[in-house]
């Protein structure tokens, strides 16, 4: 633990992108898995614009732009076999497959949804042949949508339809999609509906694919996989809860509630820092830890340590951001941290690196119009019942 601290501590601006005038807030940030060691990575990055923008990951040059698309971003994915495809989901109902070698405007291939569906969360398993995205509630329902998704290194192709969908297990939102990190099979999605759902996607109907459900009594903002062969599940809330669960413990009479904390904020509160939201979670497999990462309104980073016995703050990153971070990507095999705000800024956190350029955005006023489906953070501490 003490190294993780001191890792996050040594981290120091290296990289900024280049300062524009667009006025967009950072939304989702992945980078490529290079198939070969020497290439360089790639990051792509969702804006509230509706635009994706891929920067070189060591310069933060911006190498290309995907713009005009037809409805909100609900996120990016590359695709784990290749580094040169990446994947977006978009609230026209439909996933794009976009080969960033190309110099065009125009999807690789397209996966379109059915009529109703408006896709607010995505991801694609880790073998590349599957992808599933969750729609918001139409009518009564709320759907998850598969697609096979081989192929998509060819060139434009007809559309693709869906292999079929999942529509019993949630009935509100669906606001995270995130595959098992090895095994390719297992899914766990999040609701507003305030439940966390396990699928194995190889069986047959839905039913049997469920493998547990988990309540986390309020809507969810963020999924994701940890421990020791990720074979525990956590979940970050709208009001800024987190709830952890170990699915080891389903066929035992231990709990499998690991911990549960309401609110955040009020956990980790010190006398020098407030945290004012949470961003995201990821597991940390070198140090076997799980971290929150959280901020403050005026851009201060916060690291979170997770344990069975609470939530400890490991440190905070200051001078970076000057708004909101929306995102980050940490990126396990040199310890470095992207981040992207409601300041346009996407920033490049290095161990001891030192800033060229000090120029820094500041906080941007955006119309309301771009918010759509921008996660809204409950800023003051819940009223404590009396």
């Amino acid at each position: 633990m003490e190294i993780i601290e001191e890792q996050f501590g040594s981290l120091h601006i290296a990289k900024r992108c280049a300062l524009t005038e667009d006025p967009t807030y950072l939304l989702d940030i992945d980078i490529s898995k290079p198939v070969q060691a020497e290439r360089s990575c790639l990051v792509a990055v969702s804006c509230s614009n509706k635009s994706i923008k891929i920067y070189n990951r060591e310069t933060l040059n911006l190498l290309r732009g995907y713009s005009g698309q037809p409805g909100t971003l609900s996120g990016v994915r590359f695709a784990h076999m290749s580094d040169n495809i990446l994947f977006s989901a978009c609230g026209d109902g439909t996933i794009k497959c976009w080969d960033v070698r190309l110099a065009t405007q125009e999807a690789a291939q397209l996966f379109r949804g059915y009529p109703s569906n408006v896709f607010i969360s995505f991801d694609i398993n880790c073998n590349d042949l599957i992808i599933c995205a969750g729609t918001e509630k139409a009518e009564e329902d709320a759907f998850m949508v598969f697609w096979d998704a081989r192929g998509n290194t060819n060139n434009v192709c007809a559309d693709k339809e869906p292999l079929g969908i999942y529509s019993e297990t949630h009935n509100e939102d669906i606001t995270n999609i995130c595959f098992h990190p090895t095994k390719p099979n297992l899914l766990v999605s999040g609701s507003t509906d305030g439940l966390v759902n396990v699928f194995d996607i190889n069986k047959d109907n839905e039913d049997d694919a469920l493998i547990s459900t988990c309540n986390s009594d309020s809507s969810v903002s963020s999924v994701g996989w940890s421990g020791k062969d990720y074979k525990q599940i956590f979940c970050l809330t709208h009001d800024e809860g987190f709830c952890w669960w170990d699915l080891a413990q389903l066929d035992t009479e231990e709990p499998i509630t690991l911990l549960h904390s309401v609110d955040v904020r009020e956990a980790v509160r010190t006398e020098n820092s407030s945290l004012n939201y949470l961003i995201g979670g990821f597991y940390h497999e070198k140090a076997d830890k799980l971290f929150i990462v959280g901020g403050m309104l005026m851009g201060n980073i916060h690291l979170i340590s997770c344990g069975i016995d609470g939530l400890n703050l490991v440190g905070i990153l200051r001078g970076g951001h000057s708004a909101t971070v929306r995102s980050f990507y940490w990126n396990m095999t040199d310890n470095s941290l992207l981040t992207g705000g409601e300041d346009a800024q996407l920033l490049l956190w290095k161990p001891g690196a030192v800033e060229k350029s000090l120029a820094k955005r500041s906080s941007m006023k955006i119309a309301s119009s771009v918010q759509k489906r921008v996660k809204v953070h409950n800023n003051t501490l819940k009223a404590k019942q009396k």
